[in-house]
């Protein structure tokens, strides 16, 4: 799997960009910013065709480039957990009412679960449940490539915040420990913000997991 990843918007948030390979124009998204017009530029630049956007949760840092993400490639399908879709309609349960100002865009075209698997532009993903930062947070793990996009779920030594309208720290923890940790020690954790880490390294240093 190849893997670009960009930092989009004043929330520092990370988009992932996924292809089969270096040579494949077909790609899937996870997660598209709070301002795409960087995530734009690079498909340009490349000559990519995203397929779809998974987000991993409802919040505007994470959400509010797919609406310049659809004017720009109108077949671009958009993913999201069942319990979250609503947060693309909504102002409040999105932050963006109490943040950048008022948004909301189109709802997803699919809805997923625990367990789903995403199978798209030579990508196959599977969707881990981790409520706690939203109700309806995913993380997606490729067993093949031994990797983990966490979202807001697990950071780098550190977890995400719970504070918002619909967290809570005992869901999010239960999740991390349920779900994550229960992954091989040599997973790589690709975050929803920051760098890199690993399974491993956050059950030896992260210390909300201890």
């Amino acid at each position: 799997m190849e893997i670009d990843r960009l930092i989009l918007g004043a929330y520092q948030t990370n988009c992932y960009i996924l292809r089969e390979s270096e040579a494949a124009k077909d790609c899937l998204l996870v997660d598209a910013g709070l301002e795409a017009s960087q995530l734009v530029n690079f498909l340009r630049a490349h000559k990519l065709n995203p397929v779809a956007v998974v987000l991993t949760h409802g919040h505007v840092d994470h959400v509010a480039g797919i609406a310049a993400l659809r004017r720009k490639f109108p077949d671009v399908k958009v993913y999201i957990h069942k319990l979250d879709t609503e947060m693309l309609t909504d102002t409040e349960s999105n932050l963006s009412a109490l943040t950048m100002g008022p948004f909301s865009t189109e709802p997803a075209d699919f809805s997923l679960e625990q367990g789903d698997v995403i199978e798209l532009a030579g990508i196959k993903l599977e969707v881990l449940h981790t409520p706690g930062h939203t109700p309806g947070g995913i993380c997606l793990y490729s067993k093949d490539e031994s990797i983990v996009f966490t979202d807001d779920t697990l950071f780098a030594e550190s977890v995400g915040r719970t504070d918002f309208p619909g967290g809570s720290m005992s869901q999010l923890i239960k999740s991390i420990k349920e779900k994550l940790l229960t992954l091989p020690d040599e997973t790589v954790i690709y975050p929803g913000h920051g760098p890199t880490t690993t399974i491993a390294q956050e059950k030896a240093h992260n210390q909300y997991l201890r």
